[in-house]
């Protein structure tokens, strides 16, 4: 008895590398030289330069350059002299009293 013409549905494989959708793409905590550059808009021979001088946080994978974004979030801001968002913590006497339940 023969099987025909019957189509076995695919098994996926949960360690079969996939290709990122563009939304993963957009928020990878840690990029390589590339996608770093891109992020950036300058060469990957610039950052690749910045990354060797130690202008820019990075770090070594095995022989190959990554960056944290949330890092060069950070560089940038502080670059660019950006302030960072003042923290402001009420004091007990600026509180609103709270409403009394009836």
């Amino acid at each position: 008895m023969g099987l025909g013409s019957f189509d076995f549905p695919r098994i996926l494989n949960p360690w079969e590398e996939t290709m990122p959708n563009a939304a993963e793409i957009a928020i990878r905590e840690v990029m390589d030289i590339r996608q770093a550059a891109g992020y950036l808009g300058i060469s990957s021979d610039t950052l690749y330069r910045y990354a060797s001088e130690g202008f820019v946080p990075a770090f070594k994978l095995g022989n190959r350059w990554r960056f944290k974004k949330t890092l060069l979030d950070t560089w940038m801001d502080h670059q660019s002299g950006a302030a960072m968002p003042a923290i402001v913590v009420a004091k007990p006497e600026s509180k609103k009293p709270a409403r009394s339940a009836k």
